[in-house]
């Protein structure tokens, strides 16, 4: 069936009830298999050998003395390895990224790259012979220090204001009562989900099939058939439970090489990545430089936004870290103009990673609208306010809903925002300096196109079917909860199914569009599995199953500016003497649409508001310019928040419908770390009266930023 667009929604019991996750058990008592940990018969086991120069040429790979260790069964590599097709646009649009489309040729473009894979009875022969094979290279030079002038960076998208291209933005900016020009800088950021990426590829009965961690199985299914020349129905990939994925968990290079091997030796094969090698092989967040000049009237109002970013990606596969976009959703101008730019540097390929493009984007245009207030003598959430816009900033659509407003109402409200003392500096604890900060989140809140499988069971209960990933969001528990109101019965007798390429497409777990489209899915099956159950009074052994397809009911979607909004709020302690940042408390107020399970949506927003700590004060991913690599790849050397620095956090939200969605759905996967380590970057400035602009504002610089800047913050800490 092809799904309409539904009618008016009924209000029943399961959806908007907290809910304890449906597979939560299994996961604590060890019952729930990860990919990396499920037996097979006559497994192999394959250990990427990963580049140990940063550019240049492979001139051996020295395999005969590995292929005599003990259990070595193969070494691949560019001179033995099958060829891949690669000349194909995948399911975004884009080719596939050749890091992924292992040992095609001799050449090495950066630190990491795969350049063998050797595979052996057990995964300590593998790693063992791994070590020992000899790679030598022929080196060459190799640039990878993103600057803001350099050479090689190119324009990848530009936008203005719709009706406003004619406006000269130099002219409003002259024009301004309060000018704020500021450059901000956010590093490179890991992705460091819990559990690694991992595959084992089998071939059974002339099918391959693959077991996997990845955040959409018709993703990986399609890319595998068409890298390796099969019919898509010949390939099958499963993808039960996964523990994070954050952007990092699509195609990548032990999935490929799993599969070359298996082909290989007609056994089953399995690739681990190990945590340092999800550095270079996994895709990462690009550090961006960013330019905002904003301009405005006495009364806060802009006359004139430029926000231009500019990110590095690879020289083997474009990816834009879109900062800019964030100010085309937020905030109105009589000038407004935005701007992405891209260089290509020897770095491995820049990938998503939670809330790509609105997360740094939103340090650097949150952060210069504070300081915009600071200059113009403006409550910060007041400036925002007044700064509202009616429609979509540079698309001129109307909103769908926009309730940003209410969320910083609701936020100050609850935070005691009113009692706040607007000059920096003048709270002191002991030897801290305390502060509290704010700053808005945005995220899109889209659908796409996906197939759902819903049967109705001799016994009276459902099950249903969807390829769907649960990455660790409760998603298979949320479409529990929407199946059995659409079914019109309770949660216990509703079996939800996910992450089976076998399933048919179904959208990816990303872009906060996962849960929404595969609700949609189901709700539309449910409603004819309804009807065919009305006009029968028995139902067969094997049940009776209806398949819906939403491909025609999301069109309409595009006629509106959607998004999920949010206020952050952050009170942080700062020791001026030690250089010591302490994030005391945080709340997040979100508009996200109908909350589906507010145990699991709750977990999501407080996840991602934590991950605001971890960029604003910890992570960065650091590379030595001499060797390009990274110093400490690893969970040593790359500092993430823990329980110690996250004291007091809460995440609530206001109404937010989505009156076009058949359950209400927005999305809250991504939207919780928009605006935070913005909060509280400007919460430091509160406390100390001296602006960072860059990322994570470790001690290093807040004890070389002794002396305030002027008006807000015309101070640079430094680097």
């Amino acid at each position: 069936m092809t799904a309409a667009t539904p009618g008016p929604r009924a209000v029943r019991g399961a959806v908007g009830v907290a809910h304890t996750r449906v597979e939560g058990r299994d996961k604590v008592t060890g019952a729930a298999r990860y990919a990396g940990e499920i037996p097979y018969p006559d497994l192999a086991h394959g250990w990427l050998v990963l580049s140990t120069i940063t550019r240049g040429r492979i001139l051996d790979v020295g395999s005969a003395p590995v292929l005599d260790m003990p259990g070595v069964l193969t070494v691949l590599h560019h001179g033995n390895a099958a060829r891949l097709k690669t000349d194909f646009t995948g399911q975004f649009g884009t080719p596939p990224d050749p890091t992924c489309a292992v040992f095609q040729n001799d050449r090495v473009p950066f630190a990491g790259w795969p350049v063998a894979l050797v595979v052996a009875e057990t995964p300590e022969q593998a790693r063992e012979a791994a070590e020992a094979l000899v790679v030598t290279y022929d080196r060459e030079p190799h640039d990878t220090a993103l600057v803001a002038d350099h050479p090689g960076a190119r324009l990848a998208d530009s936008q203005t204001s719709a009706g406003t291209e004619n406006v000269d933005l130099e002219e409003r900016l002259t024009a301004s009562a309060f000018v704020v020009d500021g450059r901000y800088t956010t590093p490179e950021g890991q992705h460091s989900m819990m559990e690694p990426h991992a595959a084992t590829a089998r071939w059974e009965g002339g099918r391959l099939e693959v077991v996997d961690s990845n955040q959409g199985a018709g993703w990986v299914q399609g890319e595998l058939a068409r890298m390796f020349s099969l019919d898509a129905s010949s390939v099958r990939v499963r993808s039960e439970h996964i523990g994070g994925g954050f952007g990092s968990k699509g195609l990548r290079a032990h999935q490929v090489s799993a599969v070359m091997a298996a082909t290989a030796l007609r056994r089953p094969v399995r690739v681990v990545l190990t945590r340092r090698q999800t550095f270079s092989l996994a895709g990462c967040r690009s550090p961006t430089i960013q330019r905002v000049r904003l301009g405005a009237a006495p009364d806060g109002r802009l006359l004139a936004l430029e926000h231009l970013s500019l990110n590095q990606t690879s020289t083997v596969h474009e990816f834009v870290e879109a900062g800019a976009g964030v100010a085309r959703v937020l905030y109105g101008a009589e000038a407004h103009r935005t701007a992405n730019h891209v260089v290509r540097l020897d770095v491995p390929s820049p990938t998503w990673m939670r809330a790509p493009g609105q997360a740094p984007g939103s340090f650097a245009i949150e952060t210069a609208l504070d300081e915009l207030a600071t200059r113009a003598g403006v409550d910060p959430i007041e400036l925002r306010l007044r700064n509202e816009p009616e429609t979509g900033p540079v698309s001129g659509l109307p909103f769908s809903s926009r309730n940003l407003a209410a969320c910083f109402r609701e936020g100050a409200r609850r935070f005691g925002w009113a009692d706040r003392d607007p000059r920096p500096g003048t709270r002191r604890e002991g030897r801290w300096l305390l502060g509290t900060g704010t700053a808005a989140a945005s995220y899109g809140a889209g659908a796409a196109p996906s197939t759902a499988q819903v049967t109705a069971e001799e016994d009276g209960s459902f099950t249903v079917r969807i390829a769907a990933a649960d990455i660790g969001t409760g998603a298979r528990t949320a479409l529990t909860l929407v199946a059995a109101d659409a079914l019109e019965t309770v949660p216990a007798r509703v079996l939800v199914r996910v992450g089976d390429s076998d399933f048919g497409p179904a959208m990816i777990a990303g872009g906060s569009m996962g849960t929404r489209s595969w609700a949609w899915a189901v709700t539309a099956a449910a409603a004819e599995l309804r009807e065919r159950l009305a006009a029968t009074a028995v139902i067969p052994p094997e049940g009776i199953t209806v398949r819906s397809d939403t491909t025609g009911a999301i069109g309409d979607l595009a006629r509106k500016e959607r998004h999920s909004y949010g206020a952050q709020f952050a009170e942080a302690a700062v020791d001026t003497a030690t250089g010591e940042v302490r994030v005391r408390r945080m709340l997040g107020i979100f508009a996200a649409g109908r909350i589906v399970n507010p145990l699991t949506a709750r977990n999501q927003l407080v996840g991602g508001m934590t991950w605001g700590i971890s960029m604003a004060l910890h992570e960065e991913a650091v590379r030595d310019r001499n060797s390009g690599g990274h110093y400490a790849p690893d969970l040593a050397g790359y500092h993430v928040a823990t329980h110690a620095d996250v004291p007091e956090i809460e995440a609530d939200w206001v109404e937010d419908d989505d009156p076009d969605d058949p359950v209400g759905i927005k999305g809250v996967g991504e939207v919780g770390i928009v605006g935070a380590a913005a909060a509280i970057a400007n919460a430091v400035w509160h406390a100390t009266g001296v602006r960072h602009r860059d990322l994570p504002i470790r001690p290093g610089r807040v004890l070389a930023a002794t002396v305030p800047g002027p008006a807000g913050g015309a101070a640079d800490p430094g680097a």
